[in-house]
């Protein structure tokens, strides 16, 4: 058993051999192309050589200084968040910056870093059915926004809970099916209301709306 292990670990270091990160980004956009993303949105190649070698891989929802602190101390050649580093317009990439400093560091230490942002909000199987899936959905989902040309995607989803609960039980679910947040899980309405059929939005809920714009900016 023991060798067997180590055989299928072997194959697996040998799979990632000569896989550059322009492999690693095809395989991603070939799951959520960036034609998908909205308008506004800013996906794709943050930083990074499409020709270096990619061995180990982050997945996290956002590029914060944490999340690149955990990449170099794993060891990541490649970062992939959700939210995107750099939204807006950008005239300076300084280190005299929070942002500026990530890239910096980022392009010191080899660490490439991709965003998958709306174009992967709206995919089907995407991140609207793992957010859905994640409170207790079960059944068929479908968007709450779908999308022109594939009625099977789009922003949001809506779906059915098993059987009905209270809005007090649901809202417990909530909180523990999702990572624990500084704010925590709030809930409007008569706590002992039937809740059976959701909504869920991964993202301000104008966006699950028409028309649709750009996400309120936070900081630059």
């Amino acid at each position: 058993m023991a060798k067997a292990d180590d055989d299928a670990r072997a194959s697996r270091r040998d799979s990632l051999r000569n896989v550059r990160l322009s492999h690693v980004i095809e395989a991603v956009e070939e799951l959520y192309p960036p034609a998908w993303a909205e308008s506004w949105d800013a996906v794709g190649l943050v930083c990074g050589d499409p020709g270096q070698d990619v061995e180990r891989v982050l997945f996290a929802v956002d590029p914060v200084a944490a999340v690149l602190d955990e990449a170099l101390e794993w060891g990541a050649d490649l970062v992939i968040t959700h939210h995107p580093l750099l939204l807006r317009g950008v005239h300076s990439v300084a280190a005299t910056t929070p942002k500026g400093r990530m890239i910096h560091r980022m392009i010191r230490d080899g660490v490439a870093l991709h965003t998958a942002h709306t174009n992967a909000d709206v995919a089907d199987p995407g991140v609207s059915d793992a957010l859905a899936r994640a409170v207790g959905l079960t059944g068929a989902l479908r968007p709450m926004v779908p999308a022109a040309d594939d009625p099977r995607r789009g922003l949001g989803r809506v779906g059915e809970l098993a059987e009905p609960v209270t809005l007090r039980e649901f809202t417990a679910r909530v909180a523990a099916g999702l990572p624990s947040t500084a704010q925590g899980v709030r809930a409007a309405g008569d706590p002992d209301r039937p809740v059976r059929t959701v909504a869920v939005c991964g993202a301000p809920a104008t966006r699950c709306s028409t028309p649709r714009g750009p996400p309120p900016s936070t900081s630059t």
